[in-house]
């Protein structure tokens, strides 16, 4: 057939003798003319000239919004786009009735659409080289179009086409469209004044786009990028090349930062304050606030959620269209009169509709994306704000909240980390309030079209099972909230036994701790069993509710109708429940989020109302005196504070010193009086609290704290408070991080910090707050001299100095003696001695009494050695993550990296579901793919019988087909039921027994590991297997499995279905799949790097707010509020771009896979359609195809979130496979007597000891004989093997060489526990545990009362644990904090007096007691322990002159062995040397 413009069947067509303009064919020539114009104009400057064009502007990003109306301008081109394909189908389908191709009926559409589209990239390109100038073309394109369609529209006016004719509805519509284009051009030379203008406007870039650093661009690109998140794709790609750190994220634009939020929250927050009533007070409300903040944001949200969910209702009408369409239209070739389409014909086209449902797919998934986007950027910023706004309320809080307990540390960190997210949560929420309404109103009257009376049945189903959902939702929350409480003890204990485990290795007690847990474990995991089955039960309703409403409403049409049920009918209504049922079961979810809002704005209103510190007016006033009443202090008194001078504070414990100094730097609540400071006082002060306080940052910064860095002052102040070498021991020296996330020091090195912190500060004045009370003699003194007596004074600081050491008092200019919140005395030393003889003398005994200090200072040093020793292994054990591939050449590092980047860790998950037991695993697979398979019958049933009665079209006369039909169907659903129960509760059965055997086999594997783990191993990362990881493998890995499965197995049912209604589709799934694939391979691992920094970067803000909570009154003295403040914004803004770009990568994952689904979903109407009237499986084609856009990004998001829990199962596996000790021995428990040892007699022979295989020996051929009930005493330096030697007696070290043989028997044939239970130990830190005091002394409960009793009187605390309520009931708490660290020791006394072993090892037990305990000590080991072997570990040497037996040791070999007596008679000996030095 020759193709010819006008056709070639009509003679008429070319005639124009009544005028050009009356024949339609030129009309639509006359048409083409701007398209070919624009086209004409437009591709030499864009594939020529655009290179050369240089920007006006340097930009960095080519997303700039230049010109005035840009939004508009993209909205009426989509629109126009749209027109145009309707245009072209409409001409097609006019065409596909004539005799011949009529060119002109579809050609000048198909010439608009293309540019159209040019027009919209020609302006993106002009708009980002800032070339206004070019717009001209464009401006001259919209004129030339808009006349031609006006010529067009004019002349159907004047032949009379009515408005229900198709072409003529095009041509208006594109009339207005050109119009408003135009006006948009017009507005643009307006504003912008490129042409007609004498001064063009110049225009600057936003000021977050001349900022390299912000790379969050979705505010600044164009319509169809916002979208579509194409401005993510370089983000995604590049994540596959190098992991996403922060600088890949760079930082938040300034309308989102925290600052920016806080002040519109806080400005609307404060609003109503002043427009309230002024005589009577109301609070502000911060719901107000955020709606007048956020409300914007929030209605539009809500606007594209509306039309996102009327979108939706287009999918069931076009199933039901095409299905009844299909069987009537089937175009007839007989015109040659070119006719036009009418609106409803056409709309009749199966193709025709089958486009409209791709393009309302496409628009429907975008708005909802665009909804999800601005709730979710919406809720970050308001969560920026509020914790601004709670930060700023810390920084002033009056100290009292804190101290009396009103306000805790505890309720503060709730608020940070719990109600900000909570309203956060509901934001995210928000729309669905008041969109769900409209879509389950909707689906109600579209079903009542369709199927009548019947439809109400199947919704009445629904709506009466949703409040059941709502139970099982507050069900789930209590559930949750008793597993936490339950998960918290379990750590608690956890937590006691690893920092206790040397001392229950040495007493054989693992196993009792151990079922500790475990009992605590058994009741987390029966809460969790609730937790698991309201959860399944919540996923059961989900799949059943469908199914039942469906059964409910096709059995009431069948018995009641008489007209058989018809295909269309059938799928579209299935659809249309699908869609009902989503609001339903969110509505529960919603509403409960919705409670936990108003109680989280209660608690924020609490604590935004709460007292606040009174404000600092009273600083800069002119006298130096300071006359001040206080709350706590209640007498009245005047102080003096003398400029330049050392003041001392003295006076019992509680007598309110650390109150006058709180009062004077303004943080007690003065009740009268004032506080006047001379001129000095408007600049900060350096403070010392009594308790130290540390940043989590490096030791330098933790002194230096934001002031400028002065090496020659840092190095004078550390030397001064001998910190050098303390900093020397730590691994990477003052760059070392310290504090909460850092290495814990020791309480003595963390007040030497705090002090070196005030001294460091170029302040005038100095509060220390009891400086010296953790340090030992030889510190105290050195830091007085050095310190203060030198470095302060020298300056002609003022020193304010509270301490309880009153040999001090001599150096003091000015002294205040206070007793019970008053001032007994002040003056200086000798006012005191002339006018109070009495408090003077008290004095000179406290001060002349020999300060019995131990050396704490080497004690700590020497912990502190210990816990750095191991470094090296600690890398070790976090290098396990990167699995066993790690063995390639250096050069393919980069390569296996990226590999295991981009591999999903399928030997855990394997590692996982086999730790549930092979039987679950088993009975989890075989009833997911039963389930589906029911579920697919059930609507293939459905398909047949539908076809079937359609087929025979008049009802069949016998009833009983269709009652068997009925039948059927029924049975199949009820099974689907059935399933749907039986496989949620099988995932989470398999989840509970899977989380049970990992926990219960790391448990046992670390309580049975070796001691030197534990040295090697911080306790943190311990902690966090039994926290962290072990509560994703509880509540976070089942439900993402289950989530993983089902839609996985509902994608591929789906496809299977498609592909057997229509083989053809097949073909087209090839391309979709390797689309897919690439998609998700590309967003797991990016999606992996920005969860993991989501997470890295919320622990510090967390830490930032605890830590301002805990050193407010530092921070307040200092004057450092507002650099702290800046700290928290940055904190907070960081987190916050992390978590955008998650949430950013995950709309981006969406939208594509959305858009996959609707190319699925198109690919399957046009081949089910070319497939021809197989009318029932057309429709159960297309609702499957609907089905996959709802799971498909859900695979993805379901893979990449196990992804990352599954790195919880591989860390906790890492620790299984770690050796244990060896617990069995040569012996059998029967064969070891009874009362072994009973003598006490120990023989050393040629031993050998070593931490480990690979490790040098710590101990080399020891040889010594200690004879029954002998006293022994070992002494030598630090690191001379004294402690290796003790633990060699319980085998808690590798013995590889020689034997120690106690009364007989080799103690390497022993098991361990017998060993370990026959010795006793006493460590030199006294451990407790929280429980009773009976349960301290025996855990095993062997022994009766009076034993107890004799051992507390023994160890001289017999009278004090009479004194507490409950006596041997009375409570320790956790540590033993609720006893001084003397009692403690001595409990520990007690404690090895109760195990009545012939053997006791002291390891230097008296190191960190003061000399009173210590007596008690000595003369109870001589009295009570006079018949058994007593071994001691001698830190200070004086402790065994008294033995009967000494061995001086010295790296590992044995110097001196004999009594002390005659080894002191050795002038040069070591022992002699060590006793003079210890004089």
């Amino acid at each position: 057939m020759r193709l010819a413009f006008c056709g070639n069947d009509n003679a008429s067509a070319y005639n124009i003798s009544a005028g050009v303009l009356r024949n339609v064919c030129f009309v639509d020539a006359l048409n083409l003319v701007p398209h070919v114009f624009l086209l004409f104009i437009t591709f030499p400057i864009l594939f020529i000239g655009w290179g050369s064009q240089s920007s006006k502007v340097q930009i960095h990003h080519n997303t700039w919004l230049h010109f005035p109306g840009h939004n508009l301008r993209w909205i009426l081109t989509f629109t126009l786009l749209f027109v145009h394909v309707c245009e072209i189908a409409e001409g097609i389908v006019s065409d596909t009735q004539m005799k011949s191709r009529h060119l002109h009926l579809f050609l000048p559409a198909i010439m608009g659409f293309v540019a159209a589209t040019v027009s919209i990239v020609y302006y993106h390109n002009i708009e980002t080289s800032n070339f206004p100038k070019l717009l001209l073309a464009l401006f001259l394109y919209w004129i030339m179009a808009f006349v031609t369609k006006t010529i067009k529209l004019v002349r159907y006016c004047q032949d009379g086409v009515p408005f229900s004719q198709l072409r003529f509805c095009i041509t208006g519509i594109m009339v207005i469209l050109y119009g408003l284009l135009m006006a948009v051009e017009i507005n643009v030379i307006r504003v912008r004044r490129y042409v007609f203008f004498m001064n063009p406007q110049k225009v600057k870039p936003p000021e977050d786009l001349q900022d390299l650093g912000v790379r969050f661009l979705q505010p600044f690109v164009n319509l169809l990028s916002k979208a579509t998140y194409w401005w993510m794709n370089t983000l995604i790609i590049s994540a596959h090349k190098k992991p996403v750190d922060l600088k890949a994220i760079g930082k938040l634009p300034i309308a989102m930062r925290a600052l920016t939020n806080y002040v519109c929250l806080k400005e609307a927050y404060e609003e109503q304050k002043v427009t309230k009533d002024v005589h009577f007070t109301v609070c502000p409300s911060i719901w107000l606030a955020m709606y007048s903040a956020f409300g914007r944001p929030i209605l539009l949200s809500s606007t594209f959620r509306y039309l996102a969910d009327l979108l939706g209702f287009a999918g069931p009408l076009c199933i039901s269209g095409i299905h009844l369409t299909q069987n009537i239209f089937y175009p007839k070739k007989n015109n040659s009169v070119v006719t036009s389409e009418k609106t409803q014909e056409f709309l009749r086209n199966v193709y025709v509709l089958a486009v409209l449902l791709f393009l309302a797919l496409i628009l429907q998934r975008t708005f909802l994306q665009a909804s999800y986007y601005v709730t979710t950027e919406t809720g970050i910023n308001l969560r920026g704000a509020l914790l601004a706004m709670i930060y700023n309320k810390i920084l002033r809080l009056s100290t009292s909240n804190l101290s009396m307990g009103e306000m805790t540390l505890g309720q503060i960190n709730n608020l940070v980390a719990i109600e900000t997210n909570q309203l956060m949560w509901f934001l995210f929420l928000c729309p669905n309030l008041w969109a769900m309404p409209v879509q389950i109103i909707m689906g109600v009257i579209l079903l009542y079209n369709l199927l009548g009376v019947s439809a109400l049945v199947g919704a009445a189903v629904i709506v009466l099972l949703a409040p059941i959902q709502y139970f099982i939702a507050t069900k789930l929350a209590e559930a949750q909230k008793s597993t936490l409480d339950y998960s918290t003890e379990r750590l608690k204990k956890t937590n006691e036994i690893l920092k206790g485990i040397k001392l229950l290795k040495l007493y054989a007690w693992e196993h009792i701790f151990c079922t500790s847990v475990e009992e605590t474990r058994m009741k987390e995991l029966t809460s969790l069993k609730t937790f698991a089955l309201h959860t399944s039960l919540s996923i059961f309703m989900n799949a059943a509710i469908p199914i039942a409403a469906v059964l409910a409403t096709f059995v009431t049409y069948a018995y009641t109708n008489d007209k058989p049920l018809q295909p269309a009918q059938a799928f579209a209504s299935l659809s249309l429940f699908h869609i009902l049922v989503t609001p339903l079961f969110l509505l529960s979810t919603v509403v409960r989020f919705a409670v936990k809002a108003i109680i989280s704005v209660q608690k924020l209103n609490e604590f935004l109302l709460s007292d606040e510190i009174g404000d600092d007016s009273w600083r800069g006033g002119d006298s130096s005196v300071n006359c001040v009443f206080f709350s706590f202090l209640e007498n009245v008194f005047v102080i003096l504070i003398i400029i330049g001078q050392m003041t001392m504070i003295v006076g019992q414990v509680g007598c309110g010193k650390s109150s006058l100094l709180l009062a004077i730097l303004g943080e007690m609540q003065t009740l009268e009086g004032k506080v006047h400071w001379s001129k000095l006082g408007e600049f900060p002060m350096a403070y010392a609290a009594q308790k130290p306080w540390l940043l989590n940052a490096t030791v330098e910064e933790n002194i230096i704290f934001g002031s400028p860095f002065n090496k020659q002052r840092y190095k004078a102040v550390t030397d001064a408070c001998s910190l050098q070498p303390d900093i020397d021991l730590l691994p990477f020296g003052d760059q070392t991080e310290i504090g909460e996330r850092g290495i814990n020091l020791s309480g003595g090195q963390r007040q030497r910090i705090c002090v070196a912190r005030a001294l460091y500060q170029n302040t005038n004045i100095v509060f220390l707050d009891d400086p010296f009370s953790a340090l030992d003699i030889h510190l105290s003194d050195h830091l007085m001299q050095e310190g203060i007596l030198k470095f302060l004074q020298e300056d002609k600081r003022t020193l304010v100095l509270v301490t309880h050491k009153l040999q001090y008092l001599p150096h003091a200019d000015w002294i205040i003696a206070m007793k019970d919140g008053m001032v007994l005395r002040e003056g200086t030393l000798k006012d005191i001695q002339n006018k109070d003889i009495e408090l003077y003398e008290h004095w000179k005994t406290l001060m002349n009494r020999q300060d019995q200090e131990l050396e704490k200072t080497t004690l700590e040093r020497k912990t502190l050695r210990r816990a750095m020793y191991p470094r090296e292994s600690k890398s070790q054990l976090e290098d396990e993550d990167e699995e066993e591939e790690e063995e390639e050449d250096e050069d393919d590092n980069m390569s296996t990296v990226l590999r295991l980047r981009t591999k999903m860790p399928w030997k855990t998950c394997w590692r996982y579901l086999t730790s549930g037991g092979f039987f679950l695993l088993f009975l989890m697979i075989f009833s997911k793919l039963l389930k589906h398979s029911v579920i697919v019958a059930i609507d293939y049933w459905l398909a047949t019988w539908t076809s079937m009665d359609n087929a025979n079209e008049v009802r069949n006369t016998d009833d009983d087909k269709s009652t068997n039909k009925v039948a059927v169907f029924s049975i199949l659903s009820g099974a689907g039921i059935v399933l749907c129960l039986i496989t949620s509760l099988t995932v989470e059965w398999m989840g509970l027994t899977a989380a049970k055997n990992l926990h219960h086999n790391l448990l046992n594997k670390i309580i049975l590991g070796p001691i030197r783990f534990f040295d090697m191993t911080p306790l943190g990362l311990i902690l966090n297997r039994f926290s962290a990881d072990t509560n994703i493998i509880d509540q976070h890995i089942p439900p993402t499995l289950e989530s993983l499965t089902r839609s996985t197995l509902l994608c591929l049912s789906a496809i299977g279905m498609i592909s057997y209604a229509t083989p053809w589709f097949l073909v087209a799934l090839v391309p979709l799949g390797i689309a897919f694939y690439f998609i998700q391979k590309y967003f797991r691992v990016a999606s992996k790097d920005l969860q993991e920094l989501d997470d890295s970067t919320q622990l510090p803000l967390l830490c930032h707010f605890s830590e301002t909570a805990e050193g407010l009154t530092t921070i307040r003295a200092f004057r450092h509020e507002a650099r702290f403040k800046q700290r928290m914004l940055e904190l907070t803004d960081t987190n916050n771009i992390a978590y955008l770009f998650l949430s950013a990568a995950n709309r981006w994952l969406e939208v594509r896979t959305d858009y996959l689904g609707a190319c699925i979903v198109l690919t399957a109407a046009v081949t089910s359609i070319t497939e021809g009237p197989n009318s029932g499986f057309v429709g159960l084609g297309l609702l499957y195809a609907l089905t996959i856009t709802n799971y498909l990004n859900w695979v993805v998001r379901n893979l990449a979130d196990l992804e990352v829990q599954m790195g919880a199962v591989k860390k906790v596996h890492s620790f299984l496979n770690m050796e244990s000790e060896n617990y069995d021995g040569y012996l059998d428990p029967s064969q070891v007597p009874k009362d072994w040892p009973q003598e006490g007699e120990i023989k050393i022979e040629n031993l050998c000891v070593r931490y480990e295989n690979n490790l040098k020996p710590v101990l080399k051929h020891v040889k010594a004989y200690i004879k029954p009930g002998q006293k022994v005493g070992i002494c030598g330096r630090t690191g001379s093997g004294k402690s290796s030697l003790s633990l060699a007696f319980f085998r808690m070290v590798d013995i590889f060489d020689g034997r120690i043989v106690i009364d007989g028997i080799d103690i390497s044939k022993l098991p361990l526990h017998t060993l370990r239970s026959r010795l006793s130990i006493i460590l030199q830190d006294p451990i407790l545990f929280s429980g009773s005091i009976r349960f301290n002394l025996d855990p095993e409960c062997k022994c009766t009362d009076d034993r107890l009793w004799e051992a507390l009187e023994i160890a001289q605390l017999k009278n004090m644990v009479k004194s507490l309520p409950g006596g041997l009931d009375a409570m320790v708490t956790e540590g033993g904090e609720n006893f001084s660290v003397g009692q403690r020791q001595l409990f520990c006394l007690a404690r090895a007096f109760v195990r009545k072993s012939s053997i006791l090892i002291m390891d230097e037990a008296t190191a960190s007691i003061d000399m009173a305990t210590e007596n008690i000590l000595q003369k109870v080991v001589m009295t009570a322990f006079a018949d058994r072997t007593v071994v001691t570990i001698a830190h200070r040497v004086h402790t065994i002159l008294t033995a009967d037996l000494v061995i001086v040791m010295k790296r590992g070999n044995i110097l001196e062995y004999d009594t002390p007596e005659n080894l002191l008679s050795q002038e040069d000996g070591i022992f002699a040397s060590f006793v003079r030095a210890d004089m």
